[in-house]
C-alpha cells in the first residue's frame, strides 16, 4: 500500500512549478489530488499527467485570494469526495518593488494570496476536520525571503506571517488531530526567474533546480510517518533538507533594577553587537558595522 493511499489532498497553485511537483508526488504516493489554480489550461496538463501515470486528480479553478473562493475550494472537494485529509497552501504571486515605491495594491495583492489565502483555506478545512473528527495535515509555504530581501517588503512580510501562523495553528489545532507544518521550498520557476532578473541576484545566475524535488518532503509530512511533527518549518528543494530553527532570543543580558540608557550604551555594543549575524535571505555578512549612512549613489 502506498504511503498516502486514498487520502484526499488539495494543492493551491498546483498548475506550475513547485505546486505541480507537489501534485505529482502526492498522486504517486496514492493520494487523490485536487489541483487548484486559476490557470485552467495548465491545471488540465497536470491532471492529465497524473492520470496518464495511473493516478487520480481533478482540477479546481477557485480563486483563493478571497474568502469565498477559498471556501468554495474546500466545499467543492468535500462535495466530490466526502472529505479532505491534506491541504497544501502553495499558491503565491510576486509584486516586487522597492519599499518607498511600493503601492497599496502591490502590497495587498501579495498579502491576499499568500497570507489571507492560507488563512481562509486553512480555517475552512480545519473546521471540517474538527466537526467530523477526521484530523489531517496542513502544509504552508514560507520562504527564506522572510529573513529580509531587497525589493520584497510585501512578499517577505507575507512569508514571515505564514511562518508565525504555522506555529500558532499547530498549537491550536493539535487537539483536533490536525498537524500544521511549513516548507521553505526552492526551485527554478517563473517566480525565481523574477528574482534572477532583479538586483537581489547581484549579477549571479542561479543554477537550475528541479522544482518537483520539494514534493517528497510534502508527502512525508502529510503521512502517518510524521505523526509527531507539527509546528515546524523546513527548508527543502534541490539537495537540501533543513530545519528552520524556531524564533528565540539569543544572548541575553540581565541587570538588577532594569536598564538605563547609559547602561545600554556601555553594554549593548560590547556584548550584543558581536552576536549580530548575517542579514537577509542571501545571508550576507552584517552590513552596518560602520554605521548606516546616506549613500552617495542616492
Amino acid at each position: 500500500m502506498k504511503i498516502l493511499s486514498d487520502k484526499i489532498a488539495i494543492v493551491t497553485g498546483g498548475a506550475r512549478g513547485i505546486g505541480r511537483g507537489h501534485c505529482l508526488h502526492l498522486a504517486k504516493s496514492g493520494a487523490i489530488v485536487v489541483v487548484n489554480d486559476i490557470d485552467n489550461d495548465e491545471s488540465k496538463k497536470v491532471v492529465k499527467e497524473i492520470r496518464s501515470k495511473g493516478g487520480i486528480a481533478n482540477l479546481d479553478s477557485s480563486d483563493i485570494s478571497s474568502r469565498k473562493g477559498s471556501e468554495d475550494l474546500i466545499k467543492g472537494c468535500i462535495d466530490k469526495y466526502g472529505t479532505v485529509d491534506i491541504l497544501v497552501n502553495n499558491a503565491g504571486i510576486l509584486r516586487d518593488r522597492t519599499f518607498l515605491k511600493m503601492t497599496d495594491e502591490e502590497f495587498d495583492d501579495v498579502w491576499k494570496v499568500h497570507v489571507k489565502g492560507t488563512f481562509w483555506c486553512s480555517q475552512a478545512v480545519s473546521n471540517f476536520m474538527k466537526e467530523n473528527k477526521t484530523g489531517g495535515s496542513i502544509i504552508n509555504t514560507t520562504s527564506g525571503a522572510h529573513f529580509g530581501n531587497f525589493g520584497q517588503t510585501n512578499y517577505s512580510a507575507a512569508k514571515g506571517a505564514i511562518a508565525s501562523m504555522t506555529y500558532t495553528l499547530a498549537i491550536e489545532l493539535a487537539k483536533y488531530g490536525i498537524r500544521v507544518n511549513a516548507i521553505g521550498p526552492t526551485g527554478t520557476t517563473r517566480m525565481s526567474d523574477t528574482f534572477n532578473k532583479s538586483s537581489n541576484a547581484e549579477g549571479r545566475a542561479i543554477s537550475f533546480i528541479d522544482p518537483t524535488l520539494n514534493g517528497p518532503l510534502v508527502v512525508f509530512l502529510c503521512s502517518e510517518k510524521a505523526v509527531s511533527i507539527s509546528g515546524q518549518v523546513f527548508g527543502c528543494g534541490g539537495n537540501r533538507l533543513a530545519l528552520m530553527v524556531q524564533p528565540h532570543y539569543g544572548k541575553t543580558l540581565e541587570k538588577e533594577g532594569g536598564w538605563s540608557v547609559e547602561d545600554i550604551e556601555k553594554s549593548l555594543l560590547k556584548e550584543l553587537a558581536p552576536e549580530f549575524g548575517p542579514l537577509g535571505m542571501l545571508s550576507l555578512p552584517y552590513p552596518f558595522s560602520d554605521g548606516v549612512k546616506i549613500s552617495s549613489n542616492e
